[in-house]
């Protein structure tokens, strides 16, 4: 079954193949932990690729082969991602605590030097519209018409956000 292609994969999940799924879980689990981990979930990183695959098996009779099969999983991933995100911000938004740790290593010149030798601690300065088009883009090798559907804003828009996330991303290597 390792040869078959996504595709085929989620033909025979829907046909009530269980091993099938296995397949599509081990081929596609550690870029989405990869995923997560690089948007900030550290811990819950495992527990939202687990709910993006229940929302994959949720939605196997519902697949359609339209675009990349990757596009419909990141697009699963993207709404775990924006419903985990919900939950945090009733205490605190991820974006705040984001914040925070910037302004306190501005106190702290040493701490900020080394902060910026550390690009996935820049990718946090971040807001979370940009950082999720570089994390798709460079970390996982999305092309900015995957990003595209899978967020489901124009072309124009990926572009735009890679270019403000670039240019901000220059200024906090800047010394």
């Amino acid at each position: 079954m390792n040869g078959h292609s996504d595709f085929e994969l989620m033909d025979l999940i829907r046909r009530g193949q269980k091993e099938a799924f296995l397949v599509l879980v081990r081929r596609h689990q550690d870029p989405l932990v990869n995923l997560f981990r690089r948007l900030g979930a550290y811990t819950d990183a495992e527990d939202l690729v687990q709910e993006t695959f229940l929302r994959l098996f949720k939605y196997r009779f519902k697949y359609r082969p339209d675009a990349k099969f990757t596009t419909f999983l990141y697009t699963l991933a993207r709404h775990a991602w924006a419903d985990s995100l919900r939950k945090v911000k009733k205490h605190e938004t991820i974006s705040e605590r984001l914040q925070a740790e910037a302004t306190g290593a501005d106190t702290d010149g040493m701490h900020r030097a080394q902060q910026r030798m550390d690009a996935q601690s820049a990718l946090h300065v971040l807001p979370e519209k940009l950082r999720v088009v570089v994390v798709m883009s460079l970390y996982q090798g999305l092309g900015y018409e995957e990003i595209s559907e899978t967020l489901g804003i124009p072309v124009g828009t990926v572009k735009s956000r890679m270019f403000l996330a670039i240019n901000r991303l220059k200024e906090e290597f800047d010394v």
